[in-house]
């Protein structure tokens, strides 16, 4: 459980503070840069889903030898799914169609508010469900750390 937690939530934070900050600021260009932090956010994506499915895994093993019961309802296993649904959504919803949109952009002639518009309403979309990640997953390491302290 704790090292999918750790995968997850500590690549999330180096993505937000370090990678992609930095990315902005040393390419030479806004395009590079958003190329590198969409497949960054794609890798980050699937070891979050990865993450997840072990976090959720090993925390109901955890009930059935704990309490000889898996506890799928807990609050600690319905942040981890709205954590998993959050990270779907930007991954198979919001991405394609953000690089949809950057595609288009790109050709000669092709240049339209709209697609402008449109893409920095998902870019902020992305990055609130990304933030809503992070929020629970922060929730998950506090219920994860109160369910190891009082297990004693």
């Amino acid at each position: 459980m704790l090292l999918g937690l750790i995968v997850w939530i500590g690549g999330i934070l180096f993505f937000a503070f370090v990678e992609a900050p930095t990315l902005f600021r040393v390419l030479p260009t806004t395009k590079m840069a958003g190329d590198v932090v969409s497949a960054s956010l794609t890798k980050l994506h699937w070891m979050g889903l990865v993450s997840g499915g072990v976090f959720l895994i090993a925390s109901l093993l955890y009930n059935w030898q704990k309490h000889l019961q898996l506890r799928p309802f807990m609050a600690i296993n319905i942040f981890v799914v709205l954590m998993l649904v959050l990270t779907s959504y930007s991954q198979f919803g919001i991405i394609p169609r953000m690089r949809q949109l950057r595609a288009e952009m790109a050709k000669p002639g092709a240049w339209h508010d709209s697609n402008q518009i449109e893409f920095d309403a998902l870019h902020q979309l992305s990055t609130w469900a990304e933030g809503g990640v992070l929020l629970l997953g922060l929730g998950v390491v506090v219920l994860t750390a109160r369910r190891f302290g009082n297990s004693n």
